[in-house]
């Protein structure tokens, strides 16, 4: 038997029901992936990347998986298809996204994977959740907490805790 580790998690979504999208990849997750132990509130935000369309929500997951990080990774590639996500353009709008952040303390450098995250550093999107569950969580690689990498963060789009529409 494969020992736990906790990865955490980027959901994100700009096309749909954007919320009800989110809590079936939640639910999926759970059935495929490990355990939730913590989750950010839903927080919507403008599109990094490719400014000309919807806003997203995104949410932060902290899960405690027996997967290998390619394990992971097919589960959350998986849980993307199920929700109607198509790739067709370099951060376009999709129906579900969901990015490894961490794997435990791995540093993972594949074609298919990089963890931690390339960009988290730059992304306020993904910072602002991030913080909310793990503030006081390590970077493994730039070792400063995400406390401090959303205080540096040069990214100007808003982050805002979304209540509903």
């Amino acid at each position: 038997m494969s020992s736990l580790v906790l990865a955490y998690l980027l959901l994100g979504s700009n096309l749909g029901d954007r919320a009800a999208l989110l809590r079936q990849a939640r639910a999926r997750l759970t059935a495929t992936a490990g355990v939730i132990e913590a989750e950010s509130d839903l927080y919507e935000t403008a599109a990094w990347g490719r400014e000309d369309q919807p806003a997203f929500l995104n949410q932060a997951l902290a899960v405690r998986t027996a997967l290998s990080p390619a394990g992971l990774l097919a589960a959350c590639l998986a849980t993307e298809q199920q929700a109607g996500r198509e790739r067709r353009e370099r951060w376009g709008s999709r129906t579900l996204d969901v990015d490894i952040l961490f794997f435990g303390e791995a540093i993972i450098a594949t074609p298919a994977l990089c963890v931690p995250h390339p960009r988290l550093a730059e992304r306020r999107f993904a910072l602002v959740p991030l913080a909310e569950i793990a503030g006081s969580r390590q970077h493994p690689q730039l070792r400063e907490t995400i406390d401090t990498l959303l205080a540096q963060c040069a990214d100007p789009l808003p982050v805002v805790r979304w209540t509903g529409e």
